[in-house]
């Protein structure tokens, strides 16, 4: 097939700051974990489907299968009843793999690729 590209797992970014392995990343309106370290101003890949353990808002209490947000600021996943903030990706970029309670830091997230809603 002349057309075919990829499977469409991974996408391509430009870090505007250092990016560790890892780390989430925001691509537009898609969340990812980044493949590799990647040096500012450098092209790096991330994973836009999969279930990784990411940072987690301690104080929020998330379900298993429940739909999630990111939050920008703090860098981690809280739940979608979250007042967001700007930065923020609301919907369904991903959804939690497991339950996680209060005090939880890290969480089993799976990563859609479905593009969500960023507050402006």
């Amino acid at each position: 097939m002349k057309n075919y590209i990829q499977p469409g797992k991974v996408i391509d970014f430009v870090a505007a700051a250092a990016i560790a392995s890892g780390q989430v990343v925001r691509v537009g309106q898609i969340l990812g974990v980044s493949v590799s370290d990647v040096a500012i101003g450098e092209t790096g890949q991330a994973h836009i489907e999969g279930v990784f353990a990411v940072p987690k808002v301690s104080g929020a209490v998330i379900a298993r299968g429940e739909s999630l947000s990111w939050d920008a600021s703090a860098a981690a996943f809280d739940d979608n009843a979250a007042v967001p903030a700007s930065g923020d990706v609301q919907g369904a970029p991903a959804v939690a793999f497991e339950a996680a309670g209060n005090g939880v830091l890290t969480i089993a997230v799976r990563f859609t690729g479905v593009p969500g809603t960023v507050t402006a």
